[in-house]
């Protein structure tokens, strides 16, 4: 088969965060060029590195990664613009980037715009509160950081992973600063006794003031109000209570979650429109253990390369494979001389054992590098390359 006879099969990749990167390069490798147009859309010309925003929000300089050095000879095909609706009937996407708006159309849809920020309706959250949650909102907390005296309050509110890594990292880059984490449960409960004793240390050494047991009801200018009807200083309060899917997805008339994330089966293909996969915190899928895989980097890269091999074999007529979607390990940093590696069970309950100091800082710092360095070498884990798209897949999918 060749392009001169057949229309080249369109595939869409919406969203170029880790997942939707990965993706698209993977799909870029395993499918011959010939054979198909691959487009990814998203709204910023180079990757970023979300799991290192609150480095960027604490003052620290990230590398620059650039999509058209990135997947240079690809074949790839990078449009910057920012997605404003999609129609699953017509199997179309409209988007708007500032040469104006325009309709591409696809024969099979990776949907992956992750997430954002949730504010989850808290009163003043979205007027005073600053989130890490994307590079935007990173980078104006770290212009309020470097605008503070000494002394000034700092909250983060959050217990989990985002809000321990936020709040240790600016403790450390900002020592003059009164850092606070609030947090609903006790500092730590998801880890196991011997990680939340760490933590605990940490917080010690740099001075951090745990609010255990704390709700916040309300986001002031200079204090929260927390449900008890206490009010907390914070010249700063930084929001770190979990991530929100975008609306876009449940407005296409895609089957979704009451959270917005598109209900997929074990090949990352949505339920009600087998021509769109949903992948990273996007899509909403089932773990090797029967419970839903929980929003992070740790499962999108595995989704991204579940969607992408299951793609490269309905249009290739390989067998359809299999990903491991399970969970080894939690890595937090804790500032850049810190760290705690937790490692769980399959389905991410905490074990007994972990790694802490420097050596966690180092092990986390490798998976770092190993997540962003697997997005722009794509080829690393694809066995064969550019394998050509039969005939019948083509005109089963697209009709001709």
């Amino acid at each position: 088969m060749t392009a001169g006879n057949v229309t080249k099969h369109r595939i869409l990749v919406l969203g170029a965060g880790y997942a939707g990167a990965g993706a698209a390069g993977r799909l870029a490798k395993r499918l011959h060029r010939d054979d198909v147009a691959l487009t990814l859309v998203n709204d910023e010309p180079d990757f970023v590195e979300r799991v290192r925003n609150h480095q960027l929000a604490a003052g620290q300089e990230l590398k620059y990664r650039p999509f058209d050095a990135m997947f240079e000879g690809s074949g790839m095909e990078l449009k910057v613009a920012k997605v404003a609706a999609v129609d699953v009937d017509r199997k179309t996407v409209r988007v708007v980037s500032t040469a104006g708006e325009e309709e591409l159309a696809y024969d099979t849809l990776v949907y992956a715009l992750g997430s954002r920020w949730n504010d989850h309706g808290v009163q003043g959250a979205v007027e005073h509160a600053h989130e890490v949650a994307s590079r935007a909102g990173a980078l104006r907390l770290r212009a309020r950081l470097e605008s503070l005296e000494p002394g000034q309050k700092v909250l983060v509110v959050g217990g989990g992973l985002t809000g321990v890594e936020a709040v240790t990292e600016i403790a450390e880059t900002h020592p003059g600063l009164d850092v606070a984490l609030a947090a609903r449960g006790e500092l730590g409960d998801w880890l196991s006794t011997k990680g939340a004793t760490h933590l605990r240390k940490v917080f010690g050494r740099l001075g951090i003031t745990a609010y255990e047991h704390t709700s916040v009801a309300a986001v002031e200018a200079d204090q929260v109000k927390t449900a008890d009807g206490e009010a907390v200083a914070a010249d700063v309060t930084v929001w770190t209570t979990g991530f929100a899917t975008h609306p876009i997805a449940e407005a296409s008339g895609l089957q979704v979650t009451e959270g917005g994330q598109i209900v997929v089966d074990a090949m990352m293909r949505s339920v009600s429109h087998p021509d769109v996969y949903a992948v990273g915190d996007a899509g909403y899928a089932m773990g090797d253990t029967g419970k839903p895989l929980r929003m992070s980097c740790a499962t999108g890269t595995p989704m991204a390369w579940q969607a992408a091999d299951a793609i490269t074999a309905e249009l290739t007529g390989l067998k359809q494979p299999k990903m491991p979607l399970r969970y080894f390990q939690q890595c937090v940093s804790l500032g850049r001389k810190e760290g705690l590696i937790q490692f769980v069970t399959a389905d991410d309950t905490s074990k007994e054992r972990v790694l802490t100091g420097r050596t966690a800082a180092l092990y986390k710092e490798l998976i770092c590098k190993g997540a962003a360095w697997g997005v722009a070498n794509p080829g690393a884990m694809v066995l064969s390359k550019g394998r050509r798209v039969s005939v019948a897949a083509v005109d089963s999918k697209v009709g001709v």
